[in-house]
């Protein structure tokens, strides 16, 4: 038995080892993604459903408000406008 042997020895020993641990890896690995994947299918339908829930608060409540709120700022843009010509006719 010279050093030859014992390297290829070493050579085959490494490779039996890394095989086995790829092995392993790629079945946790799998393990792993069949335990998140209905997390994930959870996530997505939670995701579209507050996708729905915020498209519909936008059109619902959001526009109306801002529909408000314009109509009251261009009335009160109004009433300043009036109260202006007012006061200089005053002065």
């Amino acid at each position: 038995m010279d050093i030859g042997w014992f390297r290829d020895l070493v050579i085959c020993i490494f490779g039996l080892v890394t095989t086995i641990v790829v092995i392993f890896i790629g079945v946790l690995a799998y393990l792993l993604f069949s335990k998140i994947k209905p997390v994930l299918n959870s996530m997505r339908a939670t995701s579209a459903t507050l996708q729905e829930i915020t498209s519909t608060v936008k059109d619902e409540v959001v526009k109306p408000v801002v529909q408000f709120a314009t109509l009251i700022r261009g009335i009160t843009q109004g009433i300043d406008l009036v109260s202006r010509f007012f006061k200089r006719e005053e002065q």
